[in-house]
């Protein structure tokens, strides 16, 4: 199974999550939190997993980055943003330097 595969699964229980009962799923208890409560905790797991990369604990960097990949995918289903919206604008950013593509905004 590809990498995009599993966070395509991923991202599809956590939609079937959405309207669940919150005090039998966490995530359904995040998305009944609201983007707010989202967000916090996106930001709560992305500093968590930088100060595992900066002791270099490659354990808990990895650990931390499932995390991390977790709560995105719960703000993107909250944004109403697929998966596949994300893969096409990675493609669109294929080739293209670094460096123009943030000028070009």
């Amino acid at each position: 199974m590809t990498s995009s595969e599993i966070l395509d699964r991923l991202f599809a229980v956590i939609e079937s999550r959405r309207g669940a009962d919150p005090k039998s799923s966490y995530t359904a208890k995040l998305l009944s939190d609201g983007r707010s409560r989202i967000a916090r905790k996106f930001g709560e797991e992305a500093i968590e997993a930088v100060i595992a990369a900066t002791e270099g604990d490659k354990e808990a960097l990895t650990a931390e980055s499932a995390d991390v990949l977790y709560h995105l995918l719960v703000a993107w289903a909250d944004a109403g943003i697929a998966p596949d919206d994300i893969w096409a604008e990675l493609a669109r950013r294929e080739g293209v330097s670094g460096i123009d593509e943030k000028n070009s905004r």
